[in-house]
């Protein structure tokens, strides 16, 4: 059942959220008029896809959120991977933009399983305003108390019995564990590997969704080897990293300039 494969993976969520989070906090990585609009809109998004994901079957929207992912996935890669330096727009976030985003994200997020970071950090790091790991740290604080909300909905909807503990715990534990470490990476990292790398993850992460979920809708069997797509989704994550590396070591100093202003309504959603 997907309501309970979700509610599952959410509840582990939680626990690596907040360390996520807190660390992101202690390393400097939070705005709050970013993570305060997302959070307050999130969570209604949130409580509305998870109850809806009790009732209807969430197969369908997997692939359209994928799709929509691995365009911004590209966008983003092709953005930062060969920039001499990052063009940040003067200005901030509207609210209205911020709450839209985290009604989306919300409610994409528990009805397919998933999609929270990807929708709204990816939407963010293309409007070019704030440094990646401005926005991975808010976006990464606002999701706590929107998994709280899902995970509570579910709760109620589906009871908490009957969630998958034997995924959950382990997937705790190894979120808790890998939360500072990513806080800190964000702080260390150079903005242009990281914007690279997150550009890269969408891309490998959801062209696998596709694959696996397109042929299946159609009645055919994939074509593609998932296993062999994984390893090749590796190689070239691995490769992006040693690229990305040498193109730092390069003598150009990393440079942070602002532009004109930039209007978030040049931001797809």
């Amino acid at each position: 059942m997907p309501a309970l494969a979700s509610a599952s993976v959410h509840t582990s969520e939680i626990f690596a959220s907040l360390a996520s989070g807190a660390s992101h906090l202690r390393f400097g990585n939070v705005e709050k008029k970013i993570a305060a609009p997302l959070t307050c809109t999130g969570i209604i998004g949130g409580i509305v896809g998870a109850y809806f994901l009790a009732t209807l079957p969430g197969e369908f929207v997997s692939p359209i959120v994928a799709i929509i992912l691995l365009i911004l996935g590209i966008r983003i890669f092709v953005r930062f991977l060969w920039k001499k330096q990052i063009l940040l727009y003067k200005g901030e976030f509207s609210n209205r933009f911020l709450l839209v985003l985290g009604l989306i994200g919300g409610t994409v997020d528990a009805f397919g399983g998933g999609g929270w970071g990807p929708i709204c950090t990816s939407t963010l790091v293309t409007a070019n305003k704030k440094e990646p790991r401005v926005i991975i740290g808010s976006v990464n604080i606002a999701e706590f108390f929107t998994t709280v909300a899902i995970v509570i909905t579910f709760g109620v909807t589906v009871g908490f019995e009957n969630f998958l503990w034997f995924i959950t715990i382990p997937l705790i534990i190894g979120g808790i564990i890998a939360a500072p470490v990513a806080a800190y990476t964000c702080k260390r990292v150079s903005a242009y590997l990281l914007g690279t790398l997150v550009g890269t993850i969408l891309i490998v992460l959801n062209s696998r969704t596709l694959i696996r979920t397109l042929p299946g809708l159609i009645g055919i069997e994939s074509p593609i080897n998932l296993d062999l797509f994984i390893i090749l989704g590796v190689v070239v994550l691995i490769s992006v990293i040693i690229v990305s590396y040498w193109y730092r070591s390069r003598k150009t100093p990393e440079k942070v300039t602002f532009q004109q202003n930039h209007t978030d309504e040049d931001v797809t959603l």
